[in-house]
């Protein structure tokens, strides 16, 4: 699968709904946007299941991939092309063997050093931040920035990056330019008065 340059992250914020944020992103799919199911932490399995079947229904049809964060498990049952896993949650090379060769991975990085070690592991693609401040993850470390996302890329060239954290469309050149392949977004689209509107505008900023 080539990987797309948008990474819609549902937002598992109380309050919110990632199928009505899934659908109104299909509305103006194209092959770069790619599906990010993160459940929340005190969700059971059976509703993380549950959702991402939905997700994993709406979103095969028009060929936009899936890809389940953290509960590895999940995307397996769900038929999820792949997941993506954080630095608390299990190790890469764990995470290869539990979902195959096939299976889209990726793993979450701020480091060069820890970026290389997980690409060595297995990782397909690492999501590197966060770059910008953000409020839709709470504990995260402070921003790396368009330069330590440089650093990164230039430790794993030819690995795609997925710039994540405090994401505009405004500031995807200038982490196109630091060497993101493309970026990974929940605020951006999911606090939009038109999500819709806000996820055409991304899709543009990343194919430029």
């Amino acid at each position: 699968m080539a990987l797309g340059r948008l990474h819609l992250i549902t937002d598992s914020r109380p309050g919110r709904d990632p199928i009505a944020l899934v659908r109104a992103a299909l509305n103006v799919a194209t092959p770069d946007l790619v599906v990010q199911f993160r459940p929340a932490d005190d969700w059971t399995d059976r509703l993380a299941y549950e959702l991402a079947n939905q997700i994993v229904a709406l979103c095969r049809p028009v060929g936009v991939p899936v890809l389940v964060n953290d509960r590895l498990h999940v995307a397996l049952a769900a038929g999820a092309a792949g997941g993506h896993v954080g630095a608390d949650d299990l190790p890469v090379p764990a995470a290869r063997r539990l979902l195959g060769p096939a299976a889209v991975l990726g793993a979450t990085s701020r480091l060069p050093a820890t970026a290389l070690r997980a690409v060595g592991d297995g990782a397909d693609y690492l999501g590197v931040g966060p770059c910008y401040a953000t409020s839709t993850k709470d504990g995260l470390p402070v921003s790396i920035g368009p330069e330590g996302l440089r650093a990164v890329a230039r430790q794993v060239a030819g690995t795609p990056i997925i710039a994540i954290g405090g994401i505009t469309a405004a500031r995807v050149p200038d982490l196109l330019a630091a060497g993101a392949h493309g970026v990974a977004v929940i605020g951006a689209v999911s606090d939009a008065a038109d999500p819709s509107r806000a996820v055409a505008e991304l899709l543009a900023a990343v194919a430029r």
